[in-house]
């Protein structure tokens, strides 16, 4: 069983946005059985592990709540949202299915899983798999000895599956390690990079990429390079073709 709490995290002791605010009112609604829970510096150890306190020194949030949300399903199971996942629709059918992550890209495939774990994830107490994504973490450094963010849980989690044995179900929906592994199309239906919202008849959520990860400055910039190129792109299909 998945106890009927959710989870996010909060750490740097700011005032919670208005836009996070408008997400979490839609968990509420959606799921108004449901505690939710605030994870933060008063009932998180930050210092728990060396990359937790080295992300939290750095002021990168987001990568202590990486590894934060993984642990505390591990330990008290429920399902854990990012802030800036807005949810659409009930997501009874999905948790009673079982414990499950999301992908945010189209390419979805049994041999390239990439799942997003901040558009959504859930789990019973001490998942087997979620003690495993900890044990990974246990002596890893945030910043290598070349001054570079080590691998980002996206990738632990991706490799990790990579040496597992997975099996396509209906829907494009994969299954592997007592975890299904969903399509971006039910948590991430909004393209980061064009703008596009794409909404399904499976569509539960939509991620807003608030990226706290990283600076406006370079989220900015990010999207304004690929927007071009894909714009341009358009123009030569549209020319050539």
């Amino acid at each position: 069983m998945i106890p009927r709490t959710i989870h996010y995290c909060w750490f740097g002791r700011t005032p919670l946005p208005d836009k996070a605010k408008i997400c979490i009112e839609s968990w509420k609604k959606f799921m108004p059985d449901y505690e939710i829970k605030e994870w933060n510096e008063d009932n998180f150890d930050v210092n728990i592990i060396k990359y937790t306190a080295e992300a939290y020194k750095l002021k990168k949030y987001a990568f202590v709540s990486d590894y934060a949300r993984f642990w505390i399903l591990y330990h008290y199971g429920g399902v854990y949202f990012d802030v800036d996942v807005e949810l659409i629709k009930p997501i009874d059918d999905i948790l009673a299915r079982g414990a499950f992550m999301g992908c945010e890209k189209p390419e979805f495939k049994l041999d390239s899983l990439n799942p997003a774990t901040g558009l959504g994830m859930a789990a019973p107490v001490h998942h087997p798999f979620y003690k495993i994504v900890l044990h990974k973490y246990q002596n890893k450094h945030f910043i290598s000895w070349s001054g570079q963010i080590t691998d980002t849980v996206v990738y632990i989690v991706s490799r990790l599956f990579e040496h597992k044995m997975q099996i396509q179900h209906e829907n494009g929906i994969i299954f592997s390690e007592n975890i299904y592994i969903y399509p971006h199309e039910y948590f991430c239906p909004l393209n980061y990079y064009t703008g596009e919202l794409t909404i399904t008849p499976n569509t539960r959520s939509i991620h807003h990429y608030h990226a706290s990860w990283v600076t406006k400055r370079t989220n900015l910039i990010s999207k304004i390079k690929v927007r071009l190129t894909y714009i341009y792109t358009k123009i030569y299909i549209l020319i050539f073709h």
